[in-house]
């Protein structure tokens, strides 16, 4: 997995914390979050129950994550 910087989230399902603190700390770290799954979609971090995203991310060839990934990326800016 590379950096955060640059690259384009997705976050989809439920996840830990609430979505603008996850928000915030990629864009801190210099990466941006996306409403949908796209061709330009780098990494889909998928909580409890992820649907239709999970699906597409999937059908895309979209590095698929979770939380604990999530953080390890974020620690390692």
């Amino acid at each position: 997995m590379e950096g955060v910087a640059g690259k384009v989230f997705v976050l989809t399902g439920t996840l830990s914390a609430p979505r603008p603190e996850w928000k915030t700390s990629i864009e801190a770290a210099g990466g941006k979050v996306a409403g949908t799954v796209s061709a330009k979609t780098d990494y889909l971090v998928a909580g409890e129950s992820a649907g239709s995203k999970l699906q597409k991310a999937e059908d895309l060839g979209v590095t698929v994550m979770d939380e604990t990934d999530l953080n390890a990326l974020l620690n390692k800016e």
